[in-house]
């Protein structure tokens, strides 16, 4: 995909222009670097080393999660870079309304595409009367260089204590004593995540601890809703854990994500392997649940729920819960 052939050059692209794009991250708004670097000292804090838990053999159920929007709160990071990004070539900045209704489209799953589109629909947008070209869209390689210095502001893989950038703040939804209930409940689990490799580890073992989660992240698979990352994941996880591979007979496998085209996916999946039981579940991007916003929450989730969610949950823990009940048959 498109997704992962800029992926194999964009580190090297943020390595080269970190140190120029991070320094706009602490001038975007005037007090975002205090906010920035106190969020910062918090986020990148590492979590006291816990033994990993002996993993339950032959587990009832795989619950496998997207990342953004379900793990950790990303509105104030890769949303927000994805505002600054469109801003830094077009002097305007999406908002959140924008972005949302971009993602229910379903293919915009990669942030950096996603920010190209917002350009080129702003250029559509813009009066016809304006003589000459109102900004220049850029290339794919120097947006993500742009993109990668608002979200990162560092060396994606250098030392994250380096790091100047939004993923400073980045709220996490779920603690690790979640995944300890997963397991007790005969539960497997792993990520399946958009998200650049780099971000994926910071969140998953320095944020939350978790020692050696089975994740894919971007350019280890093709952007969803390709399901190919999704499958290859549950059955790695399926042989290590049950010694038998996806199909009849195996435990259910479920996704829980917060897009469209987290639910495509899981849909894609039951149409490339109908022999398997899976189970999509959704729940709305966490600036979607204050209380000003309920009616954008509602519209959101009648949109995942008609791309063909099973069960919209109210929040990632409710997750538990509903597993329960869906595997006893409710």
């Amino acid at each position: 995909s498109a997704g992962r052939g800029v992926a194999t050059t964009a580190s090297a692209a943020l390595r080269s222009a970190a140190d120029t794009v991070s320094a706009a991250v602490l001038s975007v708004v005037p007090g975002d670097a205090a906010m920035v670097s106190g969020l910062k000292g918090q986020g990148s804090k590492q979590l006291p080393y816990q033994p990993p838990r002996t993993p339950i053999l032959d587990p009832r159920a795989l619950l496998l999660f997207d990342i953004d929007g379900v793990i950790r709160d990303v509105g104030g990071s890769y949303r927000r870079a994805i505002v600054e990004t469109v801003h830094h070539y077009s002097g305007w900045r999406p908002d959140p309304a924008a972005i949302d209704s971009l993602k229910g489209e379903g293919c915009w799953n990669n942030d950096w595409e996603a920010s190209l589109e917002l350009l080129r629909r702003r250029r559509q947008e813009l009066p016809a009367s304006l003589a000459g070209e109102p900004f220049a869209l850029p290339e794919l390689e120097a947006l993500v260089a742009v993109f990668g210095g608002f979200y990162f502001g560092g060396d994606p893989e250098g030392d994250p204590a380096q790091w100047r950038g939004f993923i400073g703040a980045e709220p996490l939804l779920v603690e690790a004593a979640f995944f300890e209930q997963l397991e007790e409940a005969g539960i497997a689990w792993g990520f399946v995540s958009g998200a650049e490799p780099p971000s994926v580890r910071f969140v998953l073992e320095r944020r939350l601890g978790l020692a050696d989660p089975p994740a894919i992240a971007m350019g280890q698979a093709p952007d969803k809703p390709d399901p190919t990352g999704l499958l290859q994941l549950a059955e790695r996880i399926c042989r290590q854990r049950s010694g038998r591979g996806l199909g009849a007979g195996a435990p259910p496998v479920a996704y829980l994500g917060d897009t469209v085209a987290d639910v495509q996916t899981v849909q894609r999946a039951r149409r490339a392997l109908p022999q398997q039981a899976f189970l999509c579940l959704a729940v709305a991007p966490p600036h979607l649940h204050a209380p000003q916003r309920q009616a954008q929450r509602q519209r959101y989730e009648a949109q995942l729920q008609e791309a063909g969610a099973d069960r919209i949950l109210a929040c990632t823990t409710a997750v538990l819960a509903a597993m329960e009940e869906l595997l006893a048959g409710g």
